[in-house]
C-alpha cells in the first residue's frame, strides 16, 4: 500500500471511533456531521479490509482487527502530536492555565496545600480546579477532558500513562478518652466500633456492606486474611469526616497515614500504629496520552513529582 495514497485523517477517525464505539459521539467530538463520519468508517472498512466495529446487543463492539490497530494508531498520533507541537517552552510564571485534576480527599488534604504553595512560587497565575472521583469517567481522561487523576486505583485503562508518588501506611485514629486506650491490641481493636472510608476509582459510588469484603478494602481484607472482621458503625467517603467522628470516645477510625499528618499537635486524637499487618497503599498520577508531550502538563506533572518527593522526605507519619 503507498502511504502518500492513504488519506491520513482517517487515522484521526478510527481512533475517535475507537474510544468512543459510537458514530454520532466520534462526530460530536471531531466537529463533523454523523454522515461525514459513517461515510469515514466505510472507508476505513475498505482500506483495512476489516468491519473495525460491528453492531452487537453491547452497541458497537470494536472487531479484533480494530482491538490491534488502536494502539499502533494512538501511537502514530501521539508522535505526530509531539511534531508539530510548538518549540518555545511552557513558561510558568507567565501562563494563566487552568489544570483540572482529579483528587480525592485524602489527596486534598495530604498534597494540595504543599502544591498551592510551590505554585504560587512557580506560577502564580495558574490555576487549579480540583474535581472529586464522582465528577469524572475514564472516559473524561481519555479524551483530556481531566488533566490528571490523583488517587489510589484498583485498576486503570492499559492506555493511560501513570507515575506511582508515595506509598503510604496505615494508621488507627482513636480519641483520648476512648478506653480502648487502656489495652490497645487486636482483640479490643475488634470489640469496637469502626468508621470505614474510602473513595477509589472514578465514577459515582455505590452503597456499602460489611459482608463484602473485596469491595471494603485494605483494612477489611487484612483483616479477612487472618480470620477477623470489625464492627463498621459508619461508612463514609469523605477522609476529613471520618477524623471528626474520630474524636468521638466510642469510634476507631483506620486510614492512610498521610491524611492524619495534622493531626500531631491535636490532643483530641491519638494516632496509632493497627495491631495488626495491613499492606501499604499506593497514590498514583495518571494522565492520558493525548497530554503526554505537552509542555504545559509535562511542567505540572514534574512540579507535583517533586512536591510529593519533598512530603514523603520531610513530612512523617505521627504514628506512635
Amino acid at each position: 500500500m503507498d502511504i502518500a495514497r492513504v488519506d491520513l485523517n482517517l487515522l484521526v477517525y478510527l481512533d475517535v471511533l475507537l474510544r468512543e464505539c459510537n458514530v454520532t459521539r466520534a462526530a460530536e467530538e471531531l466537529g463533523i456531521s454523523q454522515p461525514a463520519m459513517s461515510n469515514g468508517l466505510r472507508r476505513l472498512r475498505d482500506l483495512f479490509g476489516d468491519p473495525l466495529l460491528v453492531r452487537t446487543s453491547d452497541g458497537m463492539t470494536p472487531t479484533e482487527r480494530a482491538l490491534e490497530l488502536q494502539p499502533l494508531v494512538r501511537s502514530a498520533l501521539s508522535a505526530a502530536e509531539q511534531a508539530i507541537l510548538p518549540k518555545n517552552d511552557f513558561v510558568p510564571t507567565k501562563s494563566d492555565r487552568i489544570f483540572r485534576i482529579m483528587a480525592s480527599d485524602y489527596t486534598e488534604a495530604s498534597l494540595m496545600p504543599a502544591l498551592m504553595k510551590k505554585l504560587r512560587e512557580a506560577g502564580p497565575g495558574i490555576r487549579l480546579d480540583i474535581m472529586t472521583p464522582s465528577d469524572v469517567s475514564f472516559h473524561d481522561v481519555e479524551r483530556g477532558r481531566v488533566d490528571l487523576i490523583i488517587n489510589r486505583f484498583d485498576t486503570l485503562p492499559q492506555s493511560f500513562h501513570q507515575l506511582p508518588l508515595w506509598r503510604d501506611q496505615f494508621c488507627c485514629l482513636v480519641a483520648s478518652d476512648n478506653p480502648v486506650l487502656k489495652n490497645w491490641c487486636l482483640e479490643s481493636y475488634l470489640a469496637s466500633r469502626h468508621v470505614w472510608v474510602s473513595k477509589t476509582g472514578m465514577g459515582v459510588g455505590v452503597g456499602m456492606t460489611p459482608d463484602d469484603v473485596q469491595r471494603l478494602g485494605f483494612v477489611d481484607e487484612a483483616l479477612h486474611a487472618i480470620d477477623a472482621k470489625r464492627n463498621i458503625s459508619v461508612f463514609t467517603r469523605h477522609y476529613q469526616a471520618a477524623i471528626l467522628l474520630a474524636q468521638r470516645k466510642d469510634l476507631i477510625v483506620t486510614i492512610p497515614s498521610m491524611a492524619a499528618l495534622n493531626l500531631a499537635n491535636n490532643h483530641a486524637i491519638r494516632v496509632l500504629r493497627p495491631p495488626f499487618e495491613i499492606p501499604e497503599m499506593e497514590l498514583k498520577m495518571v494522565w492520558s496520552p493525548l497530554l503526554q508531550h505537552d509542555p504545559g502538563h509535562k511542567w505540572i506533572r514534574g512540579l507535583i513529582r517533586e512536591v510529593c518527593e519533598e512530603i514523603v522526605e520531610s513530612r512523617k507519619p505521627a504514628v506512635k
